[in-house]
């Protein structure tokens, strides 16, 4: 009986008590997950049941054995003939983690009923804040109406445009007529 599942974006097979290195998880060491993202079952007979995109109501369950790093993978980059070398170390976080339970699960009618809790606890809070908005702008209006109402028209000064002043030049006098420069000098002898 083995199962292929997708943890964190990537798939794995996986049988009952055996060990595989994910990529870090979020959870500590000793709790336990559940992988509802089976995309293959099969079972003690041979039967294999293929999902569309998943198999429903199936889940993987595991337990959290530790947190570690992979060995260090060297990243080395050159140009050549540019006098330009980078290196560098990388190392990857992973999870390990020990299948418990492979089966059809109950965990997922659970999940169901949490996740419609949680849309309807959402809906609430939406209407919630419509109501508060809506208080808030009527209080605003209120306060503008009797702002108004309070002082009389002659207090209520408009904002003054800045007046732009006109620079005076002084009158500028007539060109003089311009001399004829541009006349033609007679052809005469080259030297």
């Amino acid at each position: 009986m083995y199962a292929i599942v997708e943890i964190a974006g990537k798939q794995y097979r996986v049988e009952k008590d055996k060990r595989i290195k994910v990529p870090f998880l979020s959870a500590e060491p000793g709790k336990h997950v559940h992988f509802d993202r089976v995309l293959l079952y099969t079972n003690e007979d041979g039967n294999v049941l293929v999902g569309k995109p998943v198999v429903e109501k199936m889940n993987v369950s595991a337990v959290v054995i530790e947190h570690g790093r992979e060995k260090k993978i060297i990243v080395y980059r050159k140009k050549r003939r540019k006098g330009f070398q980078r290196k560098k170390g990388h190392r990857q976080d992973f999870t390990l983690l020990e299948i418990t339970d492979i089966g059809a699960g109950r965990r997922v009618e659970k999940r169901d009923e949490a996740i419609t809790e949680v849309k309807a606890m959402q809906a609430e809070k939406t209407e919630t804040v419509e109501g508060k908005a809506k208080t808030v702008t009527a209080k605003k209006a209120e306060k503008k109406a009797a702002l108004v109402k309070a002082k009389p028209a002659k207090e209520v000064k408009k904002a003054k445009t800045p007046e732009i002043k006109k620079k005076t030049t002084a009158a500028k006098k007539p060109a003089a007529p311009r001399k004829d420069t541009d006349k033609k000098k007679p052809a005469g002898k080259k030297n």
